[in-house]
């Protein structure tokens, strides 16, 4: 890095912080802070749900996966197409119409204040241990291989800096924020890719070099890491809950002005999310390709064992591919996308504390009075998530994507099954949902407890995505049964938030006509990924 890349991450940095301190106007609304008035249209919002996605598992993780293992990592990603969709065409409705602040509070709406509580508690415990610890240690990673700062500084720099825009300008600032850093982090991961591809030959020269399945989404059922059955049933439970019901996701379609806006959003960031595999994954690949070649001055550290050190690996290549000031440019786009990222926990996980937990119970505080307590509430778990970060290094050893995915895995089954059944079977009550939550915690509790002292045992046995089909499995069948052996719900009660499956109205417009249209289109270019890559 020279002055003119500092300079202009620099110049970038005040620039996000500018958009903090003009969106802080009416911050002691609640309305305004945590949901942005609730008024807000499908491009800010589509662009918020990539950039806040994109986070430390893409820039580091996406990217190590790339150099270690090839493309197969990328089906995250497309799924993911295939789950906005579901959030744009089944969830958000259901959400809009509710007018809920909170995905706890749409479960007290279906079920009970105990299931609020409980997936507020254990959001709040996800956000720290994945989100929150995750993207503090990779922003602590770029600042340490592009800039030379060691690692416990860099994540400092990354809380403060996020957290002064976050504070000031609540969900508004995240989204405008967000858009800017989409176009940035896009122009800026096409650069790498393009300059990458060129440095090694072409396409044919990646290909050639690659290492044995590298260009394959695809592989057999005996693969000990990501076998076809575990792709196709067991990461589509961690996608509806992550897209479906997570707040950090949804609390972005909550803010759009209707229920079209939300779903044409979604619609459009199923689109954004076709492009990682080509701008994150695939840098790992030509980092892979230059790495191994010796007649190529491009070389990753080695460790104490002579292993590979590819965490760093897209920060690698910005320092050695890009010429001056187009190198800072994107450097300020990497650190961005992880504030971005951030950001948006920090805004969501602020507004769980303060909706579902503090005035719940303080139900007779100002507005005032609870963005302030939001506030003081990131706080203690930035300080929390840098605690983790510890344990987070123990069990990230497969590389920081396939922590985050599993650590997912062990959350997300229970309460995918929870929404999922919720909404479509009307005879399912309060004490069945609870059952479930309670016995997928403890055996999700159970597994990541016996995989943090290195236990062996039949909950770590199975593969994290088999082990999140059981446990889906397992919590709708306890589900099932306790709501049918003990009272049904009240239906009059709940009859806005489950689906019903008699209703004949059908909208014809011309704007679901669109949205059809470039739903099935999305739906092609999935297919056609799947097919050339198979």
């Amino acid at each position: 890095m020279v002055l003119l890349d500092y300079v202009v991450v620099s110049l970038y940095f005040i620039f996000i912080l500018g958009i903090g301190v003009y969106s802080s106007r009416n911050k002691d609304n609640t309305s305004e802070y945590f949901l942005a008035n609730r008024n807000l249209g499908w491009f800010v919002i589509g662009a918020s749900l990539f950039a806040s996605n994109i986070g430390s598992e893409h820039l580091v993780g996406l990217a190590e996966s790339g150099f270690k293992k090839g493309l197969i990592e990328s089906q995250f990603e497309i799924l993911a197409a295939f789950m906005l969709l579901i959030l744009g065409w089944v969830f958000v409705p259901f959400y809009k119409r509710s007018g809920v602040t909170t995905m706890p509070e749409f479960l007290e709406k279906r079920f009970s204040s105990s299931a609020r509580m409980y997936l507020s508690l254990v959001s709040i415990f996800a956000y720290v241990i994945t989100k929150i610890s995750v993207t503090i240690f990779a922003g602590a990673i770029v600042f340490e291989t592009l800039l030379g700062i060691d690692f416990w500084t860099g994540a400092i720099i990354v809380v403060i800096v996020t957290g002064l825009y976050t504070v000031l300008g609540g969900l508004k600032a995240v989204i405008y924020t967000d858009t800017i850093q989409m176009f940035l982090l896009l122009g800026g991961s096409i650069l790498v890719t393009v300059f990458g591809l060129d440095a090694i030959g072409g396409w044919d020269n990646m290909v050639a070099s690659s290492g044995d399945g590298f260009m394959s989404l695809w592989r057999v059922a005996s693969d000990p890491d990501y076998p076809w059955t575990a792709i196709l049933f067991g990461a589509p439970i961690l996608g509806i809950w992550y897209w479906c019901t997570d707040q950090f996701i949804v609390q972005r379609v909550l803010a759009a002005k209707d229920e079209s806006t939300g779903r044409k959003a979604t619609i459009f960031a199923g689109f954004l999310k076709l492009t990682p595999m080509f701008i994150f994954v695939l840098p790992g690949m030509i980092a892979y390709t230059m790495h191994n070649d010796p007649s190529s001055a491009f070389k990753l550290p080695l460790d104490n064992d002579g292993n590979v050190v590819s965490s760093g690996t897209l920060a690698a290549m910005v320092q050695f591919l890009l010429p001056v000031g187009v190198r800072g440019l994107v450097t300020a786009g990497i650190l961005s996308a992880l504030m971005s990222s951030l950001s948006s926990v920090f805004n969501s996980c602020s507004t769980l504390i303060t909706w579902d937990i503090y005035k719940k119970y303080r139900p007779n505080k100002s507005e005032k009075d609870l963005v302030k307590f939001g506030q003081i509430a990131t706080g203690v778990l930035v300080i929390t998530g840098m605690l983790w970060i510890p344990f987070q290094k123990t069990l990230s050893g497969g590389g920081l994507f396939n922590y985050l995915q599993s650590i997912q895995a062990l959350i997300s089954p229970p309460i995918a099954a929870v929404f999922l059944l919720g909404l479509f079977v009307k005879r399912i009550n309060a004490q069945g949902a609870m059952a479930a939550l309670y016995t997928g915690a403890i055996l999700g509790i159970s597994r990541l407890v016996s995989e943090i002292y290195g236990y062996s045992n039949v909950l770590t046995e199975p593969l994290f995505l088999h082990f999140a089909l059981y446990l889906f499995l397992i919590c709708s069948g306890i589900m099932l049964a306790v709501s049918y052996a003990t009272p049904a719900p009240d239906y009059n009660r709940i009859k806005d938030v489950i689906y019903d499956f008699n209703a004949s109205s059908r909208n014809n417009d011309s704007s679901v006509k669109t949205d059809k249209l470039l739903t099935v289109l999305l739906i092609i270019c999935v297919l056609v990924i799947w097919y050339t890559f198979s």
